[in-house]
């Protein structure tokens, strides 16, 4: 397991954009698929994106695509999630999450952040 900490959430007008940044512990960083859930107040949590270990293949939950990016930065044990033109819907708890492979279900993810709070006024 790794050790996930989030940050660069905040307080952001509808339209505008905010990057998200994923530090994570362990040797082990460079061979992890990495992504990022969202999760609102009383509902589940629900996939955003996800990434492979290298960077070369990336999936997004249909109301994120063409909207946000997510990509890695291995030297730096690092992942990014970059959130345009967001939307009042787009606020939440949003968490950086390892695992073995890209996959939109949370149970794949073995290791979790504590979340950022991104909230998007209208």
């Amino acid at each position: 397991q790794v050790h996930l900490v989030e940050s660069g959430g905040g307080l952001v007008q509808a339209g505008g954009s905010l990057r998200l940044s994923c530090a994570a512990s362990g040797r082990s960083f460079g061979s992890y698929a990495m992504g990022w859930f969202r999760q609102t107040p009383g509902k589940e949590r629900k996939f955003v994106a996800a990434i492979n270990w290298n960077g070369d293949s990336t999936t997004y939950s249909d109301s994120v695509k063409g909207r946000f990016t997510i990509s890695r930065g291995n030297a730096k044990n690092t992942v990014y999630l970059q959130m345009n033109s967001l939307k009042p819907d787009d606020t939440a708890l949003y968490y950086c999450v390892a695992g073995l492979a890209p996959s939109s279900r949370d149970a794949d993810f073995h290791s979790w952040g504590q979340g950022t709070q991104v909230t998007v006024s209208s």
